[in-house]
């Protein structure tokens, strides 16, 4: 008899799924429907965010007024930024007395490239009205807080959540990520029916006690793990969603309709009367109302930057002016905008052509602002000033640059 073995015949190959191998994945957890789930939803996330949750300055004391201006500084604001400005913010205004008592030019400045100036104004009245209305003391009940300048749904039971306890939700970009894909809402977030249900789930999920960790919790959840780009796999609430259970994370939260960009063509001139520049301020109204900038307008259709700023500054300010020079061109994005900005260095028309006018002339003609100024180049650092604006006086004084 042969003592040789016959070799094995090599194995059929496994359909993927309905046999186990040797180098599986780890087994999902068993899903568990999230409506029928809510109390261990709570517990687990309450938990992760005991364990997890960012060191972030007004979360030290949790003061009315620090978790007040922490939330609206953070509307349309990185975390890391945010809280620089924050900081910045507490050292110059420690309570709501010394904010109501500052004049707005210097709440302005003090929020110069946090956009969306009506917020800081907003701000500023807010502060007056808690000291005319509230002896000072930040309002407890939520339509106190409702009633503020400036405050809506969102910011309303951010505020009396997370500083009094109080059981609101508050339902930010992150928030919506997360009850999205959690309970698999099929349209989009910010519309009916979803816009309602999603609501709905916010305030249900809240859990009475822990209204603070909570919503801090779910927002800080959508912003560490449940982004744009989720780590399913680190999440606390894996067990419980369902879009994770159906394979769809990736087309949660449906998206609305896009809004569309404006592309604008603008001019902004720098003029220049010996060792000073015309700034003035504009009108209390539009997104950049109460701000300082470099006169100028829109170019319309047939002009040239040239032509545009000799019209502009003749029909703002009464100034005849000639182009001198480009300090090149400065391109911003906002919201609905992304606008090309065109520099030019002005002279009076009736100056010297070889160096700018070395006094002022008469006072402006003001049509689009209400005050004016001639500063030294270093002075406009303590301007509050749009955006695009800012870049440009950052670059004048970054090269000490003044076309002659």
């Amino acid at each position: 008899m042969s003592t040789s073995r016959r070799k094995a015949a090599p194995a059929a190959p496994m359909l993927p799924g309905l046999f186990a191998t040797e180098k599986t994945s780890p087994a999902r957890p068993a899903h568990l429907p999230p409506e029928a789930n809510i109390p261990a939803i709570q517990a687990a996330l309450r938990d992760w965010f005991c364990t997890h949750q960012r060191a972030l300055p007004w979360r030290i004391n949790y003061t009315p007024y620090e978790v007040w201006i922490s939330e609206v500084m953070l509307q349309q604001t990185q975390m890391e930024r945010g809280v620089a400005y924050f900081n910045r913010w507490m050292q110059r205004f420690p309570d709501i007395p010394s904010l109501a008592a500052a004049q707005e030019e210097e709440v302005l400045r003090l929020w110069e490239g946090l956009g969306y100036y009506s917020r800081a104004r907003n701000i500023l009245a807010a502060a007056r009205q808690i000291m005319e209305r509230h002896g000072g003391v930040f309002p407890r009940r939520p339509e106190d807080i409702r009633a503020l300048p400036g405050i809506g749904p969102y910011t309303t039971g951010a505020i009396a959540s997370i500083a009094f306890g109080e059981p609101l939700p508050c339902v930010d970009a992150n928030v919506e990520r997360v009850i999205a894909r959690l309970f698999d809402l099929d349209s989009p977030v910010k519309q009916e029916p979803a816009a309602s249900r999603l609501r709905q789930l916010a305030l249900r999920l809240v859990p009475k006690g822990y209204a603070r960790e909570h919503n801090q919790a779910m927002m800080e959840l959508g912003a560490l793990l449940c982004g744009k780009k989720p780590r399913c796999a680190l999440c606390p609430l894996a067990a419980f969603c369902i879009s994770l259970h159906l394979g769809i994370v990736a087309e949660r939260p449906v998206p609305g309709k896009r809004a569309s960009i404006t592309p604008l063509e603008v001019v902004t001139g720098v003029l220049r009367c010996g060792q000073e520049i015309f700034v003035q301020k504009r009108l209390p109204q539009g997104v950049w109302g109460n701000l300082w900038e470099f006169p100028g307008g829109r170019i319309e259709a047939g002009e040239s930057p040239e032509e545009a700023i000799q019209r502009e500054f003749a029909e703002e300010t009464g100034f005849n002016v000639r182009v001198a020079g480009s300090y090149g061109i400065i391109r911003h994005g906002y919201t609905t905008y992304r606008i090309t900005l065109h520099c030019l260095a002005l002279t009076l028309e009736d100056a010297p052509t070889t160096v700018p006018a070395a006094r002022p002339p008469a006072p402006p003609i003001l049509t689009a602002a209400t005050d004016w100024r001639w500063l030294e180049l270093p002075e406009l650092a303590n301007l509050a000033m749009p955006a695009a604006h800012r870049k440009l006086a950052d670059s004048l004084a970054t090269q000490n640059s003044l076309l002659t």
